[in-house]
């Protein structure tokens, strides 16, 4: 397992974690080269120059699960920069071609932390 962040000491320690201390934003090549994994979870991120090296991350016959704030977000509170909202399909259409989608939607949650998401279940052909 490997978790990657800007600041990896806010992740638990757990057995197996290996910590990668990385600024996704800053322009420096992707740190995970061509590594690839039997899961890529990515949750509450969005930054467009790096949805290919994260779909790439998926080894064949892996799954891709990643949720993030959608447009009309905005309406609801921070995020509301429009850079950091996905558009309407957008994260079903970075996908499309690559892997096949198992499930995707955009949804508008309710209370108790109404939220506008979309997230995508997705998996790396075999071969």
């Amino acid at each position: 397992m490997t978790a990657v962040d800007c600041n990896p000491d806010q992740q638990p320690d757990a057995p197996g974690l290996t910590k990668i201390w990385a600024d996704l934003e800053d322009g420096r090549p992707w740190p995970l080269g061509s590594e690839r994994f039997s899961l890529v979870l990515v949750t509450n991120y969005l930054h467009r120059p790096i949805l290919a090296p994260i779909i790439g991350a998926v080894a064949p016959g892996g799954l891709l699960l990643y949720e993030t704030f959608a447009q009309g977000q905005e309406r609801f509170g921070r995020p509301a920069n429009p850079d950091f909202l996905l558009r309407p399909g957008e994260l079903a259409a970075a996908v499309a071609g690559k892997l096949e989608i198992l499930a995707f939607e955009q949804i508008e949650l309710g209370a108790p932390r109404p939220a506008v998401v979309q997230h995508i279940a997705a998996r790396r052909p075999e071969t």
